[in-house]
Protein backbone atom coordinates (compact mmCIF):
# COMPACT_ATOMS: atom_id res chain seq x y z
CA UNK A 1 0.00 0.00 0.00
CA UNK A 2 2.63 2.16 0.99
CA UNK A 3 4.50 2.13 -2.58
CA UNK A 4 1.12 2.83 -3.85
CA UNK A 5 0.66 5.91 -2.23
CA UNK A 6 3.87 7.40 -2.73
CA UNK A 7 3.45 6.82 -6.38
CA UNK A 8 -0.20 8.41 -6.39
CA UNK A 9 1.27 11.53 -4.51
CA UNK A 10 4.42 11.57 -6.99
CA UNK A 11 1.33 11.85 -10.03
CA UNK A 12 -0.16 14.40 -8.57
CA UNK A 13 2.68 16.71 -7.57
CA UNK A 14 4.11 16.19 -10.74
CA UNK A 15 1.37 17.95 -12.49
CA UNK A 16 1.79 20.86 -9.93
CA UNK A 17 5.53 21.43 -10.54
CA UNK A 18 6.37 19.75 -13.46
CA UNK A 19 4.04 20.78 -15.97
CA UNK A 20 4.14 24.50 -14.65
CA UNK A 21 7.68 24.28 -16.12
CA UNK A 22 6.46 23.19 -19.21
CA UNK A 23 3.59 25.83 -19.78
CA UNK A 24 6.71 29.02 -18.85
CA UNK A 25 8.34 27.36 -21.45
CA UNK A 26 5.10 28.33 -23.76
CA UNK A 27 4.13 31.69 -22.15
CA UNK A 28 0.53 31.18 -22.76
CA UNK A 29 -1.22 34.34 -24.08
CA UNK A 30 -4.56 36.02 -23.90
CA UNK A 31 -4.61 35.98 -27.76
CA UNK A 32 -8.11 34.40 -29.38
CA UNK A 33 -8.17 30.62 -30.16
CA UNK A 34 -8.71 28.99 -32.94
CA UNK A 35 -12.50 27.86 -31.33
CA UNK A 36 -13.45 32.20 -31.53
CA UNK A 37 -11.12 32.62 -34.69
CA UNK A 38 -12.33 29.90 -37.42
CA UNK A 39 -15.88 29.16 -35.30
CA UNK A 40 -17.80 27.19 -37.58
CA UNK A 41 -20.80 24.78 -35.39
CA UNK A 42 -18.89 21.57 -36.51
CA UNK A 43 -15.48 21.13 -35.54
CA UNK A 44 -14.49 24.68 -33.73
CA UNK A 45 -16.82 24.91 -31.26
CA UNK A 46 -15.96 27.30 -27.86
CA UNK A 47 -16.86 25.03 -24.78
CA UNK A 48 -16.59 25.33 -21.05
CA UNK A 49 -13.48 24.68 -19.58
CA UNK A 50 -14.67 21.84 -17.45
CA UNK A 51 -16.46 19.86 -20.09
CA UNK A 52 -13.40 20.74 -22.43
CA UNK A 53 -11.69 18.99 -19.99
CA UNK A 54 -14.05 16.18 -19.25
CA UNK A 55 -13.87 15.68 -23.23
CA UNK A 56 -10.39 15.27 -22.98
CA UNK A 57 -9.62 12.61 -20.39
CA UNK A 58 -12.67 10.39 -21.83
CA UNK A 59 -11.30 10.98 -25.20
CA UNK A 60 -7.60 9.44 -24.15
CA UNK A 61 -9.04 7.37 -21.41
CA UNK A 62 -9.51 4.27 -23.63
CA UNK A 63 -9.26 0.45 -22.25
CA UNK A 64 -5.16 1.66 -22.71
CA UNK A 65 -5.06 2.85 -19.00
CA UNK A 66 -7.07 -0.52 -18.35
CA UNK A 67 -5.88 -3.41 -20.04
CA UNK A 68 -2.61 -1.49 -20.81
CA UNK A 69 -2.28 -1.23 -17.23
CA UNK A 70 -3.10 -4.75 -16.38
CA UNK A 71 -0.54 -6.21 -19.60
CA UNK A 72 1.93 -4.13 -17.63
CA UNK A 73 1.34 -5.04 -14.20
CA UNK A 74 2.03 -9.07 -14.89
CA UNK A 75 5.81 -7.47 -14.61
CA UNK A 76 5.02 -7.02 -10.73
CA UNK A 77 4.91 -3.36 -9.26
CA UNK A 78 7.71 -2.13 -11.46
CA UNK A 79 5.42 -0.93 -13.63
CA UNK A 80 4.41 1.77 -11.49
CA UNK A 81 7.65 3.87 -12.02
CA UNK A 82 6.94 3.89 -15.74
CA UNK A 83 3.27 4.55 -14.86
CA UNK A 84 4.56 7.73 -12.67
CA UNK A 85 7.92 8.73 -14.70
CA UNK A 86 6.36 8.10 -18.48
CA UNK A 87 2.83 10.36 -17.26
CA UNK A 88 4.96 12.98 -15.93
CA UNK A 89 8.14 13.50 -18.05
CA UNK A 90 6.52 12.02 -21.27
CA UNK A 91 2.84 11.62 -21.55
CA UNK A 92 1.94 14.67 -20.24
CA UNK A 93 4.70 16.96 -22.44
CA UNK A 94 3.17 15.03 -25.33
CA UNK A 95 -0.18 15.82 -24.90
CA UNK A 96 0.55 19.29 -23.71
CA UNK A 97 2.63 20.12 -26.41
CA UNK A 98 0.17 18.52 -29.16
CA UNK A 99 -2.89 20.35 -27.90
CA UNK A 100 -0.81 23.87 -27.23
CA UNK A 101 1.00 23.90 -30.75
CA UNK A 102 -2.18 23.06 -32.41
CA UNK A 103 -3.59 26.39 -31.16
CA UNK A 104 -0.90 28.31 -31.89
CA UNK A 105 -1.09 26.59 -35.93
CA UNK A 106 -4.80 27.33 -35.94
CA UNK A 107 -6.16 24.31 -35.22
CA UNK A 108 -4.50 22.27 -37.33
CA UNK A 109 -4.33 18.05 -37.21
CA UNK A 110 -1.11 16.08 -35.91
CA UNK A 111 -0.05 15.17 -39.54
CA UNK A 112 -0.21 18.69 -40.63
CA UNK A 113 2.27 20.15 -37.81
CA UNK A 114 4.44 16.58 -38.40
CA UNK A 115 4.71 18.00 -41.60
CA UNK A 116 5.64 21.39 -41.43
CA UNK A 117 7.98 21.00 -38.80
CA UNK A 118 9.81 17.45 -40.20
CA UNK A 119 9.52 18.26 -44.13
CA UNK A 120 7.62 16.44 -46.82
CA UNK A 121 8.15 12.87 -46.08
CA UNK A 122 7.19 12.77 -42.63
CA UNK A 123 4.10 14.58 -43.80
CA UNK A 124 2.83 12.23 -45.67
CA UNK A 125 3.89 9.24 -43.53
CA UNK A 126 2.04 10.75 -40.93
CA UNK A 127 -1.16 10.97 -42.89
CA UNK A 128 -1.10 7.67 -43.73
CA UNK A 129 0.38 6.06 -40.27
CA UNK A 130 -2.56 8.18 -38.46
CA UNK A 131 -5.15 7.59 -40.46
CA UNK A 132 -4.65 3.79 -40.14
CA UNK A 133 -4.07 3.97 -36.15
CA UNK A 134 -7.66 6.00 -35.76
CA UNK A 135 -9.03 2.98 -37.84
CA UNK A 136 -7.29 0.82 -35.73
CA UNK A 137 -8.35 2.30 -32.23
CA UNK A 138 -11.72 2.80 -33.47
CA UNK A 139 -12.01 -1.19 -33.76
CA UNK A 140 -9.75 -1.80 -30.51
CA UNK A 141 -12.63 0.51 -28.52
CA UNK A 142 -15.38 -1.49 -30.43
CA UNK A 143 -14.52 -5.29 -30.06
CA UNK A 144 -13.77 -4.34 -26.63
CA UNK A 145 -16.78 -2.71 -25.30
CA UNK A 146 -18.93 -5.46 -27.28
CA UNK A 147 -17.25 -7.97 -25.10
CA UNK A 148 -17.98 -6.12 -21.66
CA UNK A 149 -21.33 -5.58 -22.47
CA UNK A 150 -21.78 -9.31 -23.82
CA UNK A 151 -20.61 -9.84 -20.34
CA UNK A 152 -23.81 -8.12 -18.92
CA UNK A 153 -26.15 -8.83 -20.78
CA UNK A 154 -25.90 -12.09 -22.82
CA UNK A 155 -26.91 -10.10 -26.06
CA UNK A 156 -24.76 -11.23 -29.34
CA UNK A 157 -21.73 -9.82 -29.99
CA UNK A 158 -21.94 -8.91 -33.60
CA UNK A 159 -25.24 -7.33 -32.40
CA UNK A 160 -23.37 -5.10 -30.09
CA UNK A 161 -20.90 -4.15 -31.92
CA UNK A 162 -23.15 -2.88 -35.12
CA UNK A 163 -24.77 -1.20 -32.25
CA UNK A 164 -21.61 0.27 -31.21
CA UNK A 165 -20.51 1.33 -34.84
CA UNK A 166 -24.03 2.91 -35.26
CA UNK A 167 -23.20 5.26 -32.52
CA UNK A 168 -19.58 5.89 -34.20
CA UNK A 169 -21.09 7.29 -37.23
CA UNK A 170 -23.56 9.30 -35.68
CA UNK A 171 -20.91 11.08 -33.42
CA UNK A 172 -18.12 10.86 -36.26
CA UNK A 173 -20.46 12.91 -38.19
CA UNK A 174 -22.78 15.23 -35.85
CA UNK A 175 -21.08 18.33 -34.67
CA UNK A 176 -19.02 17.90 -31.14
CA UNK A 177 -21.66 19.59 -29.34
CA UNK A 178 -24.44 17.49 -30.41
CA UNK A 179 -23.49 14.32 -29.02
CA UNK A 180 -20.34 14.42 -27.76
CA UNK A 181 -20.65 17.25 -25.96
CA UNK A 182 -24.06 16.41 -24.28
CA UNK A 183 -23.01 12.38 -22.98
CA UNK A 184 -19.43 12.78 -22.06
CA UNK A 185 -20.63 14.53 -18.69
CA UNK A 186 -22.96 11.36 -18.05
CA UNK A 187 -20.14 8.96 -18.92
CA UNK A 188 -17.45 11.14 -16.99
CA UNK A 189 -19.34 10.71 -13.66
CA UNK A 190 -19.85 6.98 -13.92
CA UNK A 191 -15.92 6.86 -15.02
CA UNK A 192 -14.86 8.82 -12.29
CA UNK A 193 -17.38 7.05 -10.12
CA UNK A 194 -15.49 3.65 -11.33
CA UNK A 195 -11.55 4.93 -10.43
CA UNK A 196 -12.22 5.93 -7.24
CA UNK A 197 -14.74 2.99 -6.25
CA UNK A 198 -12.14 0.47 -7.16
CA UNK A 199 -9.37 2.63 -5.53
CA UNK A 200 -11.13 2.95 -1.93
CA UNK A 201 -12.51 -0.36 -2.59
CA UNK A 202 -9.14 -1.91 -2.88
CA UNK A 203 -7.67 0.25 0.41
CA UNK A 204 -10.27 -0.91 2.70
CA UNK A 205 -10.54 -4.46 1.88
CA UNK A 206 -7.58 -5.14 3.54
CA UNK A 207 -5.96 -6.63 0.47
CA UNK A 208 -2.06 -7.39 0.73
CA UNK A 209 -1.08 -5.30 -1.87
CA UNK A 210 2.33 -6.20 -2.91
CA UNK A 211 4.90 -3.21 -2.51
CA UNK A 212 7.77 -2.19 -4.98
CA UNK A 213 10.37 -4.31 -5.35
CA UNK A 214 13.02 -3.74 -8.74
CA UNK A 215 12.62 -7.69 -9.90
CA UNK A 216 11.09 -8.78 -13.39
CA UNK A 217 8.08 -10.82 -11.68
CA UNK A 218 6.87 -11.91 -14.95
CA UNK A 219 5.75 -15.81 -14.49
CA UNK A 220 7.29 -16.23 -18.11
CA UNK A 221 9.65 -13.85 -17.53
CA UNK A 222 9.46 -12.40 -20.49
CA UNK A 223 11.91 -8.91 -20.29
CA UNK A 224 11.03 -5.80 -19.36
CA UNK A 225 12.58 -4.22 -21.66
CA UNK A 226 10.92 -3.17 -24.00
CA UNK A 227 7.89 -5.41 -23.76
CA UNK A 228 6.44 -3.47 -20.49
CA UNK A 229 7.25 0.39 -22.35
CA UNK A 230 4.62 -0.86 -25.08
CA UNK A 231 2.28 -2.49 -23.16
CA UNK A 232 1.72 0.10 -20.95
CA UNK A 233 0.86 3.12 -23.11
CA UNK A 234 -2.27 4.88 -22.32
CA UNK A 235 -1.17 5.12 -18.81
CA UNK A 236 2.96 6.70 -19.29
CA UNK A 237 2.76 7.92 -23.23
CA UNK A 238 0.48 7.21 -25.88
CA UNK A 239 0.45 9.00 -29.73
CA UNK A 240 -3.60 8.21 -30.12
CA UNK A 241 -3.42 11.43 -27.79
CA UNK A 242 -1.64 13.51 -30.06
CA UNK A 243 -4.42 12.81 -32.23
CA UNK A 244 -7.03 14.06 -29.73
CA UNK A 245 -5.58 17.41 -28.40
CA UNK A 246 -6.12 19.01 -31.49
CA UNK A 247 -9.59 18.10 -31.81
CA UNK A 248 -10.27 19.94 -28.34
CA UNK A 249 -8.17 22.82 -29.43
CA UNK A 250 -10.73 23.48 -31.67
CA UNK A 251 -12.61 24.01 -28.67
CA UNK A 252 -10.48 25.84 -25.71
CA UNK A 253 -11.37 29.25 -25.37
CA UNK A 254 -7.55 30.56 -23.91
CA UNK A 255 -4.19 29.26 -24.22
CA UNK A 256 -4.13 29.58 -20.11
CA UNK A 257 -6.38 26.74 -19.97
CA UNK A 258 -4.23 24.43 -21.72
CA UNK A 259 -2.48 23.03 -18.82
CA UNK A 260 -4.82 22.14 -16.94
CA UNK A 261 -6.92 20.44 -20.18
CA UNK A 262 -4.10 18.47 -21.85
CA UNK A 263 -1.30 17.79 -19.37
CA UNK A 264 -4.51 17.49 -16.11
CA UNK A 265 -5.91 14.97 -18.57
CA UNK A 266 -3.11 12.73 -19.07
CA UNK A 267 -2.16 12.85 -14.99
CA UNK A 268 -5.61 11.74 -14.27
CA UNK A 269 -4.72 9.03 -16.74
CA UNK A 270 -2.08 7.85 -15.25
CA UNK A 271 -3.59 7.96 -11.62
CA UNK A 272 -5.96 5.22 -13.53
CA UNK A 273 -3.20 3.19 -14.85
CA UNK A 274 -2.14 3.38 -11.52
CA UNK A 275 -5.21 2.09 -9.71
CA UNK A 276 -5.73 -0.88 -12.37
CA UNK A 277 -2.11 -2.31 -11.81
CA UNK A 278 -2.06 -1.92 -8.69
CA UNK A 279 -5.80 -3.59 -8.57
CA UNK A 280 -4.72 -6.53 -10.85
CA UNK A 281 -1.41 -7.44 -8.78
CA UNK A 282 -3.40 -7.28 -5.35
CA UNK A 283 -6.95 -9.17 -6.29
CA UNK A 284 -5.29 -11.73 -7.88
CA UNK A 285 -2.89 -12.34 -5.16
CA UNK A 286 0.20 -11.92 -7.11
CA UNK A 287 1.37 -11.65 -11.11
CA UNK A 288 0.76 -15.57 -11.62
CA UNK A 289 -2.74 -15.60 -10.77
CA UNK A 290 -3.13 -12.34 -13.02
CA UNK A 291 -1.10 -13.92 -15.23
CA UNK A 292 -3.41 -16.99 -15.29
CA UNK A 293 -6.71 -15.27 -16.09
CA UNK A 294 -5.97 -12.76 -18.51
CA UNK A 295 -4.15 -15.82 -20.69
CA UNK A 296 -7.52 -18.00 -20.14
CA UNK A 297 -10.53 -15.61 -19.67
CA UNK A 298 -9.17 -11.98 -21.15
CA UNK A 299 -8.64 -8.61 -20.22
CA UNK A 300 -12.69 -7.92 -20.20
CA UNK A 301 -13.37 -10.94 -17.02
CA UNK A 302 -10.46 -9.35 -15.34
CA UNK A 303 -11.85 -6.06 -15.16
CA UNK A 304 -15.33 -7.69 -14.30
CA UNK A 305 -13.52 -10.05 -11.94
CA UNK A 306 -12.01 -7.02 -10.10
CA UNK A 307 -15.18 -4.70 -10.44
CA UNK A 308 -17.31 -7.21 -8.19
CA UNK A 309 -15.04 -7.82 -6.07
CA UNK A 310 -13.89 -4.88 -5.04
CA UNK A 311 -17.57 -2.90 -5.80
CA UNK A 312 -19.36 -5.73 -4.92
CA UNK A 313 -22.45 -7.41 -7.32
CA UNK A 314 -24.96 -4.37 -6.85
CA UNK A 315 -25.43 -1.22 -8.06
CA UNK A 316 -21.58 0.07 -7.53
CA UNK A 317 -20.26 -3.02 -9.48
CA UNK A 318 -23.19 -1.80 -12.14
CA UNK A 319 -21.90 1.84 -12.10
CA UNK A 320 -18.24 0.44 -12.34
CA UNK A 321 -18.78 -1.22 -15.47
CA UNK A 322 -20.73 1.31 -17.06
CA UNK A 323 -17.40 3.74 -16.50
CA UNK A 324 -14.80 0.90 -17.47
CA UNK A 325 -17.43 0.56 -20.69
CA UNK A 326 -17.55 4.16 -21.45
CA UNK A 327 -13.73 4.58 -21.97
CA UNK A 328 -13.03 3.01 -24.79
CA UNK A 329 -16.42 3.97 -26.06
CA UNK A 330 -15.84 7.84 -25.94
CA UNK A 331 -12.27 7.10 -27.38
CA UNK A 332 -13.73 5.34 -30.14
CA UNK A 333 -15.85 7.66 -31.10
CA UNK A 334 -13.63 10.21 -31.23
CA UNK A 335 -11.11 8.68 -32.78
CA UNK A 336 -13.28 7.87 -36.08
CA UNK A 337 -13.84 11.46 -35.83
CA UNK A 338 -9.99 12.34 -35.89
CA UNK A 339 -9.74 10.30 -38.82
CA UNK A 340 -11.99 12.69 -40.81
CA UNK A 341 -10.36 15.52 -39.89
CA UNK A 342 -6.91 14.35 -40.28
CA UNK A 343 -8.41 13.55 -44.20
CA UNK A 344 -10.51 16.84 -44.65
CA UNK A 345 -6.82 18.36 -44.10
CA UNK A 346 -5.29 16.21 -46.13
CA UNK A 347 -7.79 16.63 -48.83
CA UNK A 348 -8.25 20.42 -48.20
CA UNK A 349 -12.21 19.21 -47.95
CA UNK A 350 -14.42 21.74 -45.72
CA UNK A 351 -16.33 20.03 -43.31
CA UNK A 352 -19.26 22.70 -42.82
CA UNK A 353 -21.54 20.83 -44.93
CA UNK A 354 -22.93 17.49 -44.05
CA UNK A 355 -22.50 15.73 -47.64
CA UNK A 356 -19.24 16.62 -47.42
CA UNK A 357 -18.69 14.39 -43.86
CA UNK A 358 -20.48 12.25 -44.85
CA UNK A 359 -17.76 11.61 -48.07
CA UNK A 360 -15.53 10.37 -45.55
CA UNK A 361 -17.80 9.30 -43.05
CA UNK A 362 -18.99 6.44 -44.59
CA UNK A 363 -15.70 4.30 -45.87
CA UNK A 364 -13.75 5.35 -42.34
CA UNK A 365 -16.78 3.10 -40.76
CA UNK A 366 -17.07 0.75 -43.00
CA UNK A 367 -13.15 0.15 -42.85
CA UNK A 368 -13.21 -0.04 -38.93
CA UNK A 369 -16.84 -2.57 -39.56
CA UNK A 370 -14.25 -4.64 -41.41
CA UNK A 371 -10.96 -4.62 -39.55
CA UNK A 372 -13.49 -6.10 -36.23
CA UNK A 373 -13.24 -9.15 -38.08
CA UNK A 374 -9.99 -9.98 -37.29
CA UNK A 375 -8.33 -11.39 -34.33
CA UNK A 376 -8.21 -8.93 -31.41
CA UNK A 377 -5.24 -9.89 -29.33
CA UNK A 378 -2.93 -9.06 -32.85
CA UNK A 379 -5.47 -5.73 -33.73
CA UNK A 380 -4.16 -4.54 -30.27
CA UNK A 381 -0.27 -5.75 -30.65
CA UNK A 382 -0.36 -3.42 -33.93
CA UNK A 383 -2.17 -0.71 -32.66
CA UNK A 384 0.49 -0.98 -29.38
CA UNK A 385 3.57 -0.54 -31.79
CA UNK A 386 1.56 1.99 -33.92
CA UNK A 387 0.67 4.17 -30.72
CA UNK A 388 3.85 4.28 -29.34
CA UNK A 389 5.94 5.04 -32.67
CA UNK A 390 3.49 8.13 -33.00
CA UNK A 391 3.89 9.44 -29.54
CA UNK A 392 7.94 8.87 -30.72
CA UNK A 393 7.57 11.42 -33.80
CA UNK A 394 5.12 14.03 -31.96
CA UNK A 395 7.38 13.77 -29.29
CA UNK A 396 10.32 14.81 -32.28
CA UNK A 397 7.77 17.54 -33.75
CA UNK A 398 7.76 19.15 -30.23
CA UNK A 399 11.37 19.21 -29.63
CA UNK A 400 11.81 20.97 -33.22
CA UNK A 401 9.02 23.10 -32.39
CA UNK A 402 10.51 24.15 -29.32
CA UNK A 403 14.24 24.64 -30.88
CA UNK A 404 12.94 26.84 -32.92
CA UNK A 405 9.93 29.02 -31.45
CA UNK A 406 11.68 29.36 -27.94
CA UNK A 407 14.91 30.30 -26.10
CA UNK A 408 17.87 28.14 -24.59
CA UNK A 409 17.41 24.95 -24.24
CA UNK A 410 13.55 24.21 -23.30
CA UNK A 411 13.71 21.97 -26.39
CA UNK A 412 15.38 19.37 -24.33
CA UNK A 413 11.44 18.82 -22.20
CA UNK A 414 10.63 17.64 -25.27
CA UNK A 415 14.02 15.67 -26.90
CA UNK A 416 14.73 13.81 -23.81
CA UNK A 417 11.40 11.23 -23.85
CA UNK A 418 11.74 11.37 -27.61
CA UNK A 419 15.03 9.94 -27.68
CA UNK A 420 14.35 6.97 -24.95
CA UNK A 421 10.68 6.64 -26.92
CA UNK A 422 12.70 6.60 -30.36
CA UNK A 423 14.91 3.30 -28.36
CA UNK A 424 11.78 1.69 -26.62
CA UNK A 425 10.15 2.16 -30.39
CA UNK A 426 12.96 0.38 -32.51
CA UNK A 427 13.63 -1.93 -30.16
CA UNK A 428 10.36 -3.62 -29.87
CA UNK A 429 9.61 -3.98 -33.73
CA UNK A 430 13.13 -5.42 -34.01
CA UNK A 431 12.60 -8.27 -31.30
CA UNK A 432 8.61 -8.51 -31.15
CA UNK A 433 6.82 -11.41 -32.79
CA UNK A 434 5.01 -9.54 -34.89
CA UNK A 435 8.57 -7.56 -35.70
CA UNK A 436 11.47 -8.81 -36.98
CA UNK A 437 11.88 -11.29 -33.78
CA UNK A 438 15.77 -10.55 -33.64
CA UNK A 439 18.30 -11.76 -30.87
CA UNK A 440 17.19 -9.27 -27.78
CA UNK A 441 21.14 -7.80 -27.27
CA UNK A 442 21.25 -7.17 -30.68
CA UNK A 443 18.13 -5.31 -30.69
CA UNK A 444 18.83 -3.33 -27.36
CA UNK A 445 21.60 -2.25 -29.10
CA UNK A 446 20.53 -1.27 -32.30
CA UNK A 447 17.60 0.65 -30.11
CA UNK A 448 20.45 2.87 -28.53
CA UNK A 449 22.07 3.80 -31.52
CA UNK A 450 19.21 4.80 -33.76
CA UNK A 451 18.22 6.69 -30.99
CA UNK A 452 21.58 7.81 -30.84
CA UNK A 453 21.60 8.73 -35.17
CA UNK A 454 17.97 10.74 -34.32
CA UNK A 455 19.68 12.81 -32.00
CA UNK A 456 22.98 13.82 -34.11
CA UNK A 457 20.09 14.69 -36.69
CA UNK A 458 18.25 16.88 -34.81
CA UNK A 459 21.13 18.25 -33.55
CA UNK A 460 22.55 19.04 -37.28
CA UNK A 461 19.23 20.76 -37.95
CA UNK A 462 18.87 22.47 -34.92
CA UNK A 463 22.68 24.37 -35.82
CA UNK A 464 21.46 24.63 -39.26
CA UNK A 465 18.37 26.62 -37.93
CA UNK A 466 19.86 28.89 -35.74
CA UNK A 467 23.30 29.55 -38.00
CA UNK A 468 23.56 33.24 -38.89
CA UNK A 469 22.60 33.76 -42.58
CA UNK A 470 24.87 35.76 -44.79
CA UNK A 471 23.06 39.08 -46.52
Amino acid sequence: MVTFLIALFALIAGFFIYSKIVDNFFKPTDKPTPAITKKDGVDFVPLPTWKVFMIQLLNIAGLGPIFGALGGAIWGPTVYIWIVLGTIFAGGVHDYLSGMISMREGGKSMSEIVGKYLGGAALTVMRIFLTGLMVLVGTVFTVGPAGLLQMMTGMPLTTLIVMILAYYFLATLLPIDKIIGRLYPIFGICFIFMALGIMFGMLSDGSAMPEMQLANLHPKELPIWPLMFVTVACGAVSGFHSTQSPIMARCVTNEHLARPIFYGAMVAEGIIALIWAAAGITFFHGTAGLNEVLSANGPGAVVYKICEGFMGSGLGMVLAMIGVIACPITSGDTSLRSARLILSDWFNLAQDKLPKRLVLSVPIIICAGLITQFDYSTVWRYFAWSNQTVATIVLWTGAVYMSQKMQGKAFLVALVPAIFMTAVTMTYILVAPEGFQLHSAFCTIAGIVIAALFTARFRQTQNISTRPRLA
